[in-house]
């Protein structure tokens, strides 16, 4: 089977799926933005079937049984409803919504249609967070006492990032919300959240501290930031404590270490190290197949809910305060 898709939005994350995507057998390409020049180019860079003018030709095309939403975040809950309508299923870019209520009317918009919303978290899908969810499964390490999960690097933002009414939130949402769904579904089950933050000044931040109760009593910390400096523009050590053991991986996936009590390497898989891959044939199976895929709303929507939590105590960015 395979499926058309037209892109909605041109910009570095269509290029960055159309490489991945180049020599699938699943999916025809198709490419909509509001310049027809720009849509065509992309068409003819990345080896489309065609390019269109705008969101909604793409949408009023009989050919298009699928969209993948790749604007800003502001237009991703008129677009996704829009496309619902034309009877279109919906792949929706991170972060899907603005707001945790917002996937309240998109999931009965998609039970109306009898079509699938599906959110583009490639972290769901990373070779990484299976390995770790083995061995915290396993028991390996006894109970999870700590998780100090570490996702800094230098990155520029600019443009419509730097825009709180087009982007909703700063680098936590922009970029964390992939560390906050790492975070939640590493085996185990966030109950609270905390944040704060350490930068001063107002508007968006680029630094945020999460801290996390789980069930059972464990404490989480998650570290994201988009100014601090590290090796190779994104190296990074994490870690899990607990009372039989503990590991020790790089964040993007490289090799987990567990230090005991059997000492070993693992290697997760580097040649689909992002999980960009087995998240889009997760995805285009499912719409086939009509089975719930690994990413679902429910999950997203979680995500969303943990970040605006976070956000809405982080006031409290002394533990003086907190006390």
């Amino acid at each position: 089977m395979t499926i058309h898709l037209a892109f909605l939005g041109c910009g570095n994350v269509t290029r960055a799926h159309s490489r991945t995507l180049r020599r699938s057998d699943e999916v025809r390409r198709y490419y909509a933005s509001r310049d027809r020049g720009v849509a065509e180019d992309a068409s003819r860079r990345f080896g489309g079937a065609g390019a269109f003018g705008s969101y909604r030709e793409a949408l009023e095309d009989s050919r298009i049984e699928a969209v993948l939403v790749a604007t800003p975040p502001d237009s991703h809950l008129e677009l996704t409803l829009e496309a619902l309508a034309r009877g279109k299923h919906v792949i929706v870019e991170k972060p899907a919504f603005l707001r945790s209520a917002d996937f309240v009317p998109v999931r009965a918009a998609a039970e109306r249609a009898g079509r699938r919303v599906l959110v583009a978290e490639n972290y769901a899908y990373k070779p990484l967070a299976r390995a770790i969810q083995r061995i915290v499964a396993s028991g390996t390490l006894g109970e999870i006492r700590f998780v100090n999960l570490v996702a800094v690097k230098q990155q520029r933002s600019g443009g419509w990032k730097d825009d709180a009414a087009i982007a909703g939130g700063g680098a936590l949402f922009e970029g964390g919300v992939h560390w906050v769904d790492l975070f939640a579904h590493l085996g185990l089950v966030v109950e609270s959240v905390h944040g704060f933050r350490p930068e001063p000044g107002e508007g968006l931040e680029r630094s945020m501290a999460v801290v996390a109760r789980f069930a059972g009593g464990g404490i989480g910390t998650l570290y994201h930031s988009w100014e601090i400096p590290s090796p190779l523009r994104g190296l990074r050590i994490s870690r899990i404590y607990g009372t039989r053991g503990s590991l020790a991986f790089e964040s993007n996936g490289l090799v987990v270490a567990v230090t005991s009590p059997r000492p070993r390497l693992i290697f997760p898989g580097i040649r689909d190290i992002s999980g960009y891959r087995a998240m889009f044939h997760d995805f285009f199976e499912c719409i086939g197949s009509g089975r719930e895929p690994r990413m679902t709303l429910a999950r997203a929507q979680h995500g969303i809910e943990l970040i605006e939590s976070a956000y809405a105590n982080a006031r409290a960015t002394t533990l003086e305060e907190v006390r």
